[in-house]
């Protein structure tokens, strides 16, 4: 063969992923979650004990991402309901990806807060019996109608039917608001022994947080495709779903300096501990660093500096950072609320994740990851 030739190969040839690393990329993930699985096995057979949960600090890990994933699929699942119900063409080649992101979201969701139940083999017993004076039990109900809406968005998504697109996503748009997370953010909100969540202003939180979370994994996952099937992903789509991201979070971080504020001048004693344990005791570096270092700051530099916000790297580490920095919020509405005592003379409570509960996490998330690869190279993703 003739060097002209082989440059022309060459120059034909797009960059991709090749077998060998995808193979690999199995791999590893397949590892991941078989030690989930070993780490899943340990803790069906020896309970809660294998945690380091307690009496005093009944939440934990598995709960912060459970709140985590369910704000990540209503963010993801609103953006794609936005896109179908009020015709933003532009947006349209990341509905489908939005959808699948989100049903993949809610599953990982649930079992997480599966993992998280003392009798795991009674999960049933949610869906079976009906307390109508508990939020739980109206959010199972919830849960159950928007997973069967997310199903049917993705095939009528897949179709290309967008009348059908259209009115499922005026029907899904206040279920995800005011069922789904703004439902989750009503769980923790009516628990008047803790007056950190104890307020009106928290569903409302949860909602603005899962539009940034949900936003912010769409564009990653948008570029993060397009780079690895070699092709350079749309500038004007990456910079309309970064102004997005931006605007919900700047809304959020405004509705919880205005949560602090309140709380603060509220002068109540509990909430007033739970404050200082965030910004100045155990939990302060996961607040300063990965909260609003790494989920604010770093993702608003790149946003608004005229040369970053061209670049769809950069707009993709900014994304990055955010879905980081909603993951240290979730920690810090959990865990810092219960370490502090209810009642005066109650010793505090400490809490840090157990080696079983760190490997469950990763090998759901790892399920997560392989469900989705397996998704977009089965179903018809990308067709337009």
């Amino acid at each position: 063969m003739s060097t002209s030739n082989q440059s022309v190969l060459k120059t034909n040839r797009k960059p991709g992923v090749t077998p060998v690393k995808a193979t690999s990329w199995y791999i590893v993930l397949f590892l991941l979650m078989l030690i989930g699985v070993i780490a899943f096995v340990i803790r069906a057979l020896n309970g809660l004990s294998t945690t380091n949960l307690s009496s005093a600090m009944p939440w934990g890990t598995w709960v912060a991402f459970y709140i985590y994933f369910v704000g990540m699929s209503a963010g993801a699942f609103l953006l794609t309901s936005l896109i179908h119900v009020f015709d933003m063409e532009h947006l349209e080649e990341v509905g489908k990806d939005a959808t699948l992101v989100a049903i993949i979201s809610m599953v990982l969701a649930l079992f997480f807060i599966l993992m998280d139940l003392g009798h795991m083999e009674r999960f049933w017993h949610a869906i079976w019996y009906w307390n109508s004076t508990s939020i739980l039990s109206w959010e199972i109900r919830f849960y159950t109608i928007y997973i069967v809406l997310l199903l049917a968005e993705l095939y009528y998504a897949l179709k290309h039917d967008k009348k059908k697109l259209k009115l499922l996503g005026a029907i899904g748009i206040p279920i995800a608001i005011f069922g789904v997370h703004g439902g989750t953010g009503v769980l923790f909100a009516v628990v008047k022994a803790q007056p950190y969540w104890n307020t009106a202003l928290f569903p409302v939180i949860f909602v603005i947080s899962a539009l940034v979370s949900g936003t912010a994994l769409v564009t990653a996952i948008y570029i993060i495709r397009n780079k690895i099937a070699g092709k350079e992903p749309d500038i004007s789509l990456v910079k309309s779903l970064a102004s997005w991201m931006v605007l919900f979070l700047v809304i959020d971080v405004g509705l919880q300096f205005f949560e602090i504020l309140v709380g603060v001048y509220g002068l109540e004693e509990q909430e007033l501990a739970t404050l200082a344990t965030i910004f100045t005791g155990s939990f302060a570096l996961n607040f300063w660093v990965v909260q609003m270092g790494i989920g604010v700051i770093i993702p608003l530099i790149l946003y608004f500096n005229p040369r970053t916000r061209q670049s769809t790297t950069a707009m993709f580490w900014a994304a990055v950072a955010v879905v980081i920095g909603i993951l240290g919020v979730r920690f810090n509405i959990v865990v810092p609320a219960l370490t502090v005592p209810v009642l005066p003379g109650l010793p505090a409570g400490y809490y840090y994740p157990s080696w079983i509960e760190w490997t469950i996490s990763i090998g759901i998330i790892s399920l997560g990851i392989i469900i989705y690869t397996l998704a977009v190279k089965l179903l018809p993703i990308d067709n337009k």
